[in-house]
């Protein structure tokens, strides 16, 4: 078939990095096929600058990493990485792929065997989705079109203007670039089969929904349905990305309905979708499902981070666990901790790391901290710092916003919030830019035992609990006079009611902060 250029076709400027075009020059100087593929070839048309470049070759792996002497191949993809000397970070690596074609997929994820195809109509027609299907051929000067030398048998090509000015072919069996301008996510071919050989291909279905703000196709969006049991197969790193990438949109809110519509949520975050169709109480007019996902949206909104998005989502998934009674009066005691706890099982299950969980884990535990600018005292903020860190505060306050947002509320930052944040900017100058912790003490363990003129032990620790109680309290104490008063006071004391004293500082530092969200709360009837 000969290839037929759209009439008219508009003349489009891209910008292809040198890198990947001398990659090609060289591949094609050897005779051999290479066209840019996948995503890279989507966003040029969505005239986006691609992240990632992707290659496609009827050269074998074998003869890439002859033609690319520093280059990578330690898969069983066909799947060649080739270093440039480029100092972009998504350029130093740019992966070449042999032609493939499908073969088997046991685990749902990976092909039993790899077989490498002859053409380029056989590697496209494996692929996902129709728009990650389509191809650029770029032609060095004067070297003859493959398409036209093959015949490659095209529905469409249509001709582009790069940056140096010469013209290049989309090729296009499967037209992707008609969906790409209804903005469909639609399957390759049979979508039931294209999910079933990679059941991640449905989580990336929704990401690629959110990202690109595109509606799935009908007939893939009900094998998304029919096939998203298969999601067990996949391993929860991969689907952790997916999710991240999801809830790192733009339309994040949007991805948590789609997941929820296609039955993929309750595949992987079952907790989430327990929340749906749980009312609450007089304060919220939302169901808990609805309020998480409206939360979630305003963190997207205002595109906030990963941590205050999450916590946003999961902040009241304890809710359902908890709730007592029906109606107005229903009540949720302890949901902070309970969702803190859920939180932390799902994303542990998720293989988030370590840090991002402690970080969204305490956003949830506390993101129901009560402040009114007449009662919260420097030493209930010193406290809360001491939980949450002082690099947490703001993420805390925004998590605050998307809840307020989230239940309907008109205004995201009212006074008490940023008097709230006031309070907390003029406590942190107080300790001097110090977390509050042992450290803010202006004597350690060591001057304890020379006052003392003891050895360590579990008296220095027990001491160091009380005065760091005492200053929290009382940051004026913070003085070295008085805290060596206070240890020679406390050396005297015995053993056993060193003890009390201290196991009672350790408690002091627990209820303190209720102490005062219950006057507060007791101060507006909440």
């Amino acid at each position: 078939m000969r290839v037929r250029v759209a009439p008219g076709a508009q003349k489009t400027k891209m910008n292809i990095p040198k890198e990947i075009l001398e990659i090609i020059d060289k591949l094609q100087k050897a005779d051999f096929e290479a066209y840019l593929v996948g995503g890279c070839v989507r966003d040029l048309l969505l005239k986006k600058q691609p992240k990632d470049w992707d290659i496609t070759t009827n050269a074998s792996p074998e003869v890439i990493q002859k033609l690319f002497p520093d280059s990578i191949y330690e898969n069983d993809f066909g799947t060649v990485l080739v270093k440039t000397n480029s100092q972009l970070r998504e350029l130093k690596t740019v992966e070449i792929t042999t032609f493939r074609r499908e073969g088997k997929y046991t685990d749902k994820r990976h092909p039993d065997t790899i077989t490498f195809a002859k053409t380029l109509e056989e590697d496209l027609s494996r692929r996902d989705f129709t728009i990650n299907a389509m191809a650029m051929e770029i032609r060095t000067k004067d070297r003859e079109s493959r398409i036209k030398k093959n015949r490659i048998p095209v529905i469409h090509s249509f001709k582009f203007q790069i940056q140096n000015s010469k013209f290049y072919n989309i090729i296009d069996p499967y037209n992707g670039r008609k969906d790409l301008k209804n903005k469909l996510i639609k399957a390759v071919g049979d979508p039931q089969k294209r999910f079933q050989e990679d059941a991640l291909r449905l989580m990336r279905a929704v990401r690629l929904s959110c990202e690109l703000n595109f509606q799935i196709e009908e007939n893939t969006l009900k094998a998304i349905k029919n096939n998203a049991h298969l999601l067990k197969f996949i391993a929860p790193e991969r689907i952790r990305d997916e999710f991240i990438r999801i809830i790192n949109s733009f339309n994040a809110s949007q991805g948590i309905l789609l997941l929820q519509e296609t039955n993929l949520l309750k595949q992987f975050i079952p907790e989430l979708e327990q929340t749906i169709g749980v009312t609450q109480n007089k304060h919220h007019i939302y169901t808990v499902f609805e309020h998480l996902w409206r939360s979630l949206d305003y963190a997207a909104k205002k595109n906030y981070s990963l941590e205050v998005r999450l916590a946003s989502l999961f902040h009241d998934i304890g809710k359902p666990l908890v709730k007592k009674g029906e109606g107005k009066e229903a009540t949720f005691y302890n949901h902070e901790i309970v969702s803190a706890k859920i939180t932390r099982q799902i994303l542990t299950r998720l293989k988030f790391p370590s840090a991002i969980i402690n970080t969204v884990v305490t956003l949830v535990r506390y993101h129901g901290f009560v402040y009114d600018p007449l009662i919260t005292t420097d030493a209930a903020i010193r406290r809360l710092l001491m939980k949450v860190k002082s690099d947490n505060i703001l993420f805390l306050a925004q998590v605050r916003e998307s809840d307020r947002i989230g239940s309907g509320c008109p205004k995201a930052l009212p006074f008490r919030l940023r008097h709230f944040l006031f309070k907390v900017e003029k406590v942190q100058k107080q300790l001097k830019g110090e977390e509050p912790s042992l450290k803010i003490l202006k004597l350690n363990g060591n001057d304890i035992m020379q006052i003392l003129n003891i050895k360590p032990g579990p008296k220095v620790g027990m001491i160091l609990n009380i005065l760091l109680e005492e200053v929290l309290n009382d940051y004026d104490k913070n003085n070295r006079e008085y805290l060596t008063k206070r240890v020679k006071e406390l050396g005297n004391l015995k053993q056993e009611e060193l003890k009390r004293l201290s196991n009672k500082a350790k408690e002091q530092y627990y209820n303190f902060l209720q102490e005062e969200e219950l006057k507060i709360k007791k101060k507006y009837r909440l």
